[in-house]
């Protein structure tokens, strides 16, 4: 996907960017190459795969969810910023806080931050088990976003706990997302979650799968979730 078609894919989605919002894929491109040199960020750097399978990809989002209102968002497990660093470029509004566990990336997500110059942008370095029990953070946030961590009643344990009652938990994935929420429907509940909804499609140019699992918060998450860290991959509710 070359930047023209990118431009013009988003904005038969309502998203029109200003030349300052290109820049700033443009720089974050050119960041996270150079970057990914001295660190594991991501195995794909060709220019038009990234703005395909990183920037395209996590926009895709706001194609099903709504984010032109005000929102808290935390976005777990982020790595190199994905979803939340692009959808928070066509949505400058937005107040973005990224949690992952290896300090390296959060030293390179607060650089990315002021190199694109984002406001409204925290980075944490935390496991979102020992995050989520953290009273200053735990069921503060409008929305919560993964993409691609882990299995869906693995990854609800680690964002459910974060969304407020009546905000929203929204997973990406790629294929069988359908059967992995099937497989999940019990723990969201546990976790506090009621209406459950995925939408599929197609990424454009490679055709490959994609969902967006949209989970809504309906009750509080009970005090003893999420587990220690690790203990919700080891035995998944």
């Amino acid at each position: 996907m070359n930047q023209e078609q990118f431009e013009k894919l988003l904005k038969e989605n309502g998203i029109e960017l200003s030349e300052k919002q290109i820049q700033q894929f443009n720089r974050y491109y050119e960041v996270l190459v150079e970057w990914n040199e001295k660190m594991n960020l991501t195995a794909i750097t060709d220019r038009k795969e990234v703005y395909l399978k990183h920037f395209y990809d996590s926009i895709t989002a706001s194609f099903y969810v709504d984010f032109t209102k005000p929102l808290s968002i935390c976005d777990v497990g982020a790595g190199a910023g994905f979803p939340s660093i692009p959808l928070k470029i066509c949505f400058p509004h937005l107040e973005v806080s990224i949690v992952d566990s290896l300090n390296k990336r959060i030293t390179f997500l607060n650089h990315l931050a002021k190199e694109l110059e984002l406001d409204n942008v925290h980075f944490h370095h935390d496991r979102a088990e020992t995050f989520g029990q953290n009273p200053a953070f735990r069921q503060s946030y409008d929305l919560v976003t993964a993409r691609a961590v882990a299995r869906l009643t693995v990854l609800s344990e680690l964002c459910l706990p974060l969304v407020k009652t009546g905000g929203r938990f929204v997973a990406m994935k790629a294929a069988n997302a359908a059967d992995e929420l099937t497989q999940a429907k019990r723990a969201i509940k546990t976790l506090g979650g009621g209406k459950m909804k995925v939408d599929s499609f197609s990424l454009p140019i490679e055709q490959s799968e994609r969902s967006i699992i949209v989970v809504e918060k309906s009750v509080s998450t009970p005090k003893k979730y999420p587990r220690k860290p690790g203990t919700p991959n080891k035995s998944p509710l």
